[in-house]
């Protein structure tokens, strides 16, 4: 049975009301021929194909919907030089090497995302640098970030890492329920859209051919290379990349690659353009902030609207309930929002992994992966464009923890979404108990 492609749903984000109008790519017909072929355009694929073209190969992008449609196009803009596993956790487990090489990769990573903007001249994208806080919500989840960042300062040498106390966190985000919390400067955010979009159309005029609304049904080996089979074409390329992240099951010809991820829905909010005098006040120095409970929220000022998200939203499709949570957990930060009303719900997937680092390399002498950026990825799969290069040309570059080979695929997969469920669920009720 052929599925219908123009059926997939649109998003009603911010991005997509605020971006620069997308340029029309074709829908791929007959056959292609190409050293890489690559599978998604978001910013694993695009980044990619601009590297790989830079090196003097020929790429081509295939992409089943239209490029921004999946994660690049629907996270909160967030530039963070970080994984979900802190470098406290990779040092006592793994050691101090390897807590530095992943350090520097972090860091690689949000500089990345400025070179690509310097590169393709994507104004639009509005790429800050003012950091972010972590806000603690608790005396406990506050000393915690004090010793993470002391850490920091000791052992990595970040000596730009600050504490802030209650009231300096108010300054910053014009609340009063947090305790304290901690800058990180390097940090950041970006209009994630219209900086997909930069990527796609730079990528484009310098040659590189993308194909939109032309999913991959097929991945075959043939003659020492490999075919990727579209409804309406095909190309022949010497090795294939894949980077379609939480939306590999679109297709058979990823879909084993969603076993080694759990897809976990994140939500996002934005309300209308606040009164000048209100937006005054709250978040005044542009930067990007999160809380220290254990089901995460995130929040930042854009275009004088609040937009906050979090994790813990379940199911395919956008959820009601989850949106009213959110909701209902801006106004216990934000009073002064009870009254403003939402002009934006959206949310989408971010690909976990059980070791809670990305992966990237080989699967084979012909086919390359990068993905699970659990909830990272904006930085992390720009960069990645960079390593997945050096792996098309036979090259074996340093990834740390994201060596591929690291890899598990999860276990009991028919039962991830209840056990998504149950472990949110007792998430919650620890920071409802504040713990």
């Amino acid at each position: 049975m052929t599925r219908d492609w123009s059926a997939l749903p649109s998003v009603n984000s911010l991005w997509e009301a605020t971006a620069e109008p997308a340029r029309a790519f074709p829908v791929l017909s007959g056959e292609q021929q190409a050293d890489v072929v690559i599978i998604g355009a978001g910013y694993t694929g695009l980044s990619a194909a601009h590297h790989i073209a830079k090196s003097g190969l020929a790429p081509v992008v295939l992409e089943a919907n239209r490029p921004g449609w999946g994660a690049s196009g629907r996270n909160g803009g967030v530039i963070t030089a970080k994984f979900r596993l802190s470098f406290r956790e990779i040092d006592a487990v793994h050691g101090r090497a390897m807590a530095k090489r992943m350090y520097e990769i972090a860091h690689e990573s949000t500089d990345m995302v400025e070179e690509l903007v310097s590169e393709f001249g994507i104004t639009s994208a509005n790429l800050t640098r003012t950091g972010q806080v972590k806000a603690a919500h608790n005396e406990t989840t506050l000393k915690a970030a004090i010793d993470e960042a002391s850490w920091m300062t000791r052992e990595m040498g970040d000596a730009e890492v600050r504490v802030l106390d209650k009231h300096g966190v108010r300054d910053e985000t014009g609340s009063d329920i947090f305790v304290g919390g901690v800058l990180n400067p390097g940090s950041g955010g970006i209009h994630p859209l219209n900086y997909l979009r930069g990527l796609a159309d730079g990528v484009a005029r310098r040659g590189v051919s993308i194909f939109q609304e032309s999913p991959v049904i097929k991945l075959r080996r043939e003659n020492g290379g490999i075919v990727a089979e579209t409804p309406r074409g095909a190309v022949r390329a010497k090795q294939a990349i894949i980077a379609t992240n939480s939306y590999s099951d679109l297709t058979g010809a990823t879909a084993h690659m969603q076993r080694t991820l759990i897809p976990f829905r994140s939500a996002m909010v934005a309300t209308e353009q606040l009164p000048r005098n209100l937006a005054g006040r709250l978040m005044p120095t542009g930067r990007t902030y999160t809380e220290t409970k254990r089901m995460m929220r995130w929040f930042r000022m854009v275009d004088n609207r609040v937009i906050f998200g979090g994790r813990g939203a379940f199911g395919k499709q956008d959820s009601q309930a989850s949106f009213d949570a959110l909701r209902k957990a801006m106004v216990g930060i934000f009073p002064d929002l009870a009254d403003v009303p939402l002009a934006y719900k959206w949310s989408g997937l971010v690909g976990m992994t059980l070791d809670s680092v990305p992966h990237i390399g080989r699967l084979d002498d012909r086919t390359l992966v990068s993905m699970g950026y659990n909830g990272a990825g904006v930085a992390m799969s720009s960069l990645m464009g960079r390593y997945l290069v050096a792996f098309v040309r036979g090259e074996s570059p340093e990834v740390g923890l994201l060596d591929i080979g690291r890899m598990k695929a999860i276990p009991f997969y028919p039962l991830r979404e209840p056990a998504v469920r149950m472990v949110a669920g007792w998430y919650q009720f620890l920071d409802a108990i504040g713990r």
